[in-house]
């Protein structure tokens, strides 16, 4: 039997809304390849690891990030996406709140958020990764509730419409928006209203289902 020297990795692409944009959460390398570059979180799989544990394992290793979404993406393996030799790589989509979010990593690697739009130079084919991850974003917002991932727990109706804004890149008419949110019913009245504005508080509503669910959205 010819012995095959192939790796296995995991990826992570973070997405969080911080002032209204929507941000993807990277590291700066801090060892080659492609050292002082950045790039998403990850790293190998162990042989006692399948995908998904590994993939958590290095979410909270690398971001002290923990209990939310994640989904598996996509298996990346050109033949020369990694320097290092035949690397494969299974990503997940992972889904954060502004106020879940730690920016802080029991490595030594920098850690922050850059915009989707305004991403630096990454290293491997990490470019491509996000830009699949956004894609699948986009398309579950269509048909699930995922937005609730990305929302505070307790949320107004126009902090809600603006993560389809941003994400979507695109305007939507109030009115509609809200004729559609309460069609579907997926979202609730909480009793509270926001607190700190000058303006007149808005109510605070929460998603009945706290589980993935398929919805006709758009």
């Amino acid at each position: 039997m010819i012995e095959q020297n192939i790796l296995i990795t995991v990826d992570n692409v973070i997405f969080t809304i911080i002032n209204e944009k929507l941000q993807v959460l990277l590291l700066q390398r801090n060892t080659e390849p492609f050292k002082g570059m950045r790039t998403i979180p990850g790293g190998f799989v162990q042989k006692n690891e399948t995908l998904e544990a590994a993939a958590y394992k290095k979410l909270k290793e690398k971001t002290s990030i923990h209990n939310i979404y994640l989904e598996q993406l996509y298996t990346f393996s050109d033949l020369e996406r990694d320097p290092r030799g035949r690397v494969i790589s299974t990503t997940y989509m992972a889904l954060v709140s502004r106020e879940n979010l730690l920016l802080k990593t029991s490595t030594q690697e920098e850690i922050k958020c850059f915009p989707v739009r305004t991403l630096p130079k990454l290293g491997f084919d990490h470019k491509a990764i996000i830009e699949y991850a956004l894609e699948r974003l986009k398309a579950k917002l269509e048909y699930t509730n995922v937005a609730q991932y990305i929302l505070p727990h307790k949320f107004t109706l126009t902090q809600l419409q603006k993560v389809y804004e941003i994400v979507l890149e695109k305007d939507l008419d109030v009115r509609n928006f809200r004729k559609k949110i309460e069609k579907l019913g997926i979202i609730k009245e909480t009793g509270e209203k926001e607190i700190g504005t000058q303006y007149r508080p808005a109510r605070l509503f929460e998603f009945f289902n706290k589980e993935i669910e398929i919805i006709n959205m758009i």
